[in-house]
């Protein structure tokens, strides 16, 4: 199958972990662009995980960028230019990520991801 661009988003993520991506059965993914936007007028700080499901299924969530600061109406680029690589792993499970705020529905999300990257 050929490689598929996709965007996924997120709207008004808040204090509770929200999942904005989980790698599919059967695929390889890169993450190419990750931006998190204030929809508030008070700064928010803001987190993003990996879940590295090599390392351990439930305890395997690494931060790429913990408690950031995010600009009122602003936004934080976490993934421009380098990449992030999402594997699934047997049974249809795999690595995702997931974001979460510091306050209620205060940050929406876009993220750019190449699918099906498999030779």
């Amino acid at each position: 199958m050929a490689n598929e661009f996709r965007n996924r988003t997120l709207t008004g993520v808040g204090t509770s972990a929200a999942t904005l991506y989980a790698t599919p059965d059967g695929k390889t993914s890169i993450v190419l662009e990750l931006d998190l936007a204030n929809t508030t007028s008070n700064v928010v700080e803001a987190s993003v995980e990996l879940l590295d499901y090599s390392v351990h299924p439930s305890t395997g969530w690494r931060y790429i960028v913990k408690n950031a600061p995010v600009p009122a109406g602003g936004t934080l680029q976490v993934v421009a230019g380098q990449k992030i690589v999402l594997e699934e792993r047997s049974g249809g499970t795999g690595d995702a990520i997931r974001i979460t705020s510091s306050a209620a529905t205060s940050i929406d999300v876009v993220a750019a991801v190449l699918e099906d990257v498999n030779p």
